[in-house]
This record gives structure tokens, C-alpha cells and sequence, in this order.
């Protein structure tokens, strides 16, 4: 049984030595700002959630995520935990409680429970009635929130264990090369009974560096996908990594950019939904790291790392 059973990422913490340049690529990459104070950027999505992405101010580095518990209750029970800190008030915008742990890599987990949230953003209108005609103006993406998170490590097999165990993860589908044993990734989403929810949540792939390999946001659509690659090609000064494309396992379609620091973002939309009646699948790599459209996956992207 594991600890508890999370139900959803929160955000993601990043420490970055300018403030100015987080927020120029984040507002470009489709967020907006919540908040920010001299030390760190709060940035939301359109979205009720305060804020699904915080920047440090300090030398580059990926800090850890956080995961929303199901209950206070669960929150309690985390804090219980072997190597768990207590249940704390967050001193910071958007309140609330959380309990803190290391993962087997050193990277802080948050669980959070009762933080403030925000009323919604509208998103732009991408129908139209009949007779009316469809014309989206130009500008970048719109972010609705943070969907999953992928760490590369080394022995993806056993570390994957201790997220299970203490965050209720299930497995969607396990990747391998050759060996049924030698798992390449591990896709797992939450477990939230009947409730269908993300094909994936966290993963862990198999490298030879450790760091985070990707952070992915969904955006409202296939469209405004789109807009948001336009819009970030012609600001000229963010790298394009992978996509547009669709994935296999997930199926989302999919497009990878890098921030100033060379940091993964992902926009993505319209995955599969899965609840905890489905079973978990293996997966050879041959089939599962292929695309069902668009340009294949490169060395860059199945090599990258960000301490």
C-alpha cells in the first residue's frame, strides 16, 4: 500500500539567475504572472490553481515539484513518512500546507493541501457558429496547467519504486529495451479510482546524467498549440527542440522548446484518460519511443538532463 495517493501535480520549483529573462520566456512559452517578489516569480495558467511553475532567483538549477494530496488527512499521514518533514504553513503567495521529502536524487517533493487559488482565465475563443467566420489573432499559447514531469536517472527500474510507494502513482506502461527487465521509462499517472485522469504524471527514463528531462503544460488546443510554436519561432530567441508531432504512449500531440537556461518546456494536448481499472502494459522500445506523426524522436531530446 503505498502512503498516500496524490491526486495531480501542482508546479514545478526552478532556481534561474534572472527573474526578468524567466519571466520574458514564460510569458512567452504561455503563463502569466501571479506574483513575484524580489527573491522568486509565481507564474499560472488559465487555470483556478495560484500559481504551476515558481522561479528562484539563483544559479540554474531544478529544485523539485509539488503534487496536490486528495485530503488534509492525507497530508497528515505523508507527514508520518520516513524522512518526511512535519506539515508546515507555506510562507509564500498562494499559501496553504505542505509536507516536504528528498527522492532518491536529492530533489525536494512537496505534497500541498488548502492553497488560495485564482478565478480562471478565459481562454481565446477557437470556434465558431455557422455563418461566423474564425479568425484567432496571433500571440502565444495559453497554458492551462502543469500536466507531467520526467526525471532522468540512472536505474529508472528501482527508482520509480519509492514514487510509487509514497505518492500512489500506478503504471500506464513500462518502456524496455531488449531484456523485458532493462525498463527504459516509466510512465505512471495517478490513482484516483473510478476517475478517469492523464495517461501520465511522472516518469522516470534510463540516462546516464540525472536531472529533469521535461516539464510539460497543457494548452487549450491543437490551435492554440500551434500559435504558441509561431509565437515563440518568431520571437527568434528560444530553441525549438522536438514536435509538432504525436506521441504513442500518451498519444498528446506535442511540441519541446528550451528555456534561456537550457531547460525543457513542453506544450502539449488532448491525451489519453485512464482510470486505476486499466492495466499496466511493456512496451518495447521500438513501438513505444516512436511517434505517430511528425519527425522522430532526436539524440538531443532522449539525452537531455538539467541538474
Amino acid at each position: 500500500m503505498p502512503v498516500i495517493k496524490v491526486a495531480d501535480l501542482a508546479y514545478a520549483r526552478l532556481q534561474s539567475p534572472s527573474l526578468d529573462e524567466a519571466e520574458e520566456f514564460l510569458t512567452a512559452f504561455g503563463m502569466v504572472r501571479a506574483e513575484r517578489t524580489a527573491a522568486a516569480l509565481y507564474m499560472r495558467g488559465t487555470g483556478s490553481a495560484h500559481h504551476i511553475h515558481v522561479t528562484h532567483l539563483g544559479p540554474s538549477r531544478f529544485l523539485g515539484l509539488a503534487f496536490h494530496a486528495q485530503s488534509e488527512h492525507d497530508l497528515e499521514r505523508l507527514a508520518r513518512a520516513p524522512g518526511a518533514d512535519g506539515v508546515e504553513t507555506l510562507d509564500e503567495p498562494g499559501g496553504g500546507k505542505r509536507v516536504r521529502l528528498s527522492d532518491p536524487h536529492g530533489y525536494q517533493m512537496e505534497v500541498v493541501w488548502g492553497s488560495r487559488g485564482l478565478p480562471a482565465l478565459a481562454p481565446r475563443r477557437a470556434t465558431r457558429n455557422p455563418g461566423e467566420l474564425l479568425r484567432m489573432a496571433a500571440g502565444p499559447s495559453q497554458v492551462k496547467r502543469l500536466g507531467h514531469a520526467v526525471i532522468m536517472t540512472q536505474g529508472a527500474r528501482e527508482k520509480i519504486k519509492w514514487y510509487r510507494e509514497m505518492f500512489g502513482f500506478v503504471c500506464s506502461d513500462d518502456v524496455y529495451a531488449g531484456d523485458r527487465n532493462n525498463i527504459l521509462a516509466s510512465f505512471n499517472r495517478c490513482d484516483r479510482g473510478d476517475a478517469y485522469v492523464d495517461h501520465h504524471t511522472f516518469l522516470c527514463v534510463e540516462g546516464a546524467s540525472t536531472g529533469v528531462n521535461h516539464l510539460a503544460y497543457e494548452v487549450q488546443g491543437f490551435d492554440d498549440l500551434m500559435l504558441g510554436h509561431e509565437h515563440l519561432k518568431r520571437a527568434g530567441k528560444y530553441e525549438h527542440i522536438w514536435g509538432v508531432g504525436r506521441h504513442v504512449i500518451g498519444s498528446q500531440v506535442f511540441d519541446y522548446w528550451k528555456d534561456p537556461w537550457g531547460r525543457l518546456h513542453e506544450h502539449w494536448t488532448d491525451t489519453d484518460q485512464l482510470n486505476a481499472r486499466h492495466p499496466a502494459n511493456l512496451v518495447p522500445a521500438e513501438e513505444g519511443l516512436l511517434s505517430q506523426w511528425g519527425e522522430p524522436v532526436p539524440e538531443r531530446f532522449i539525452t537531455h538532463a538539467s541538474p
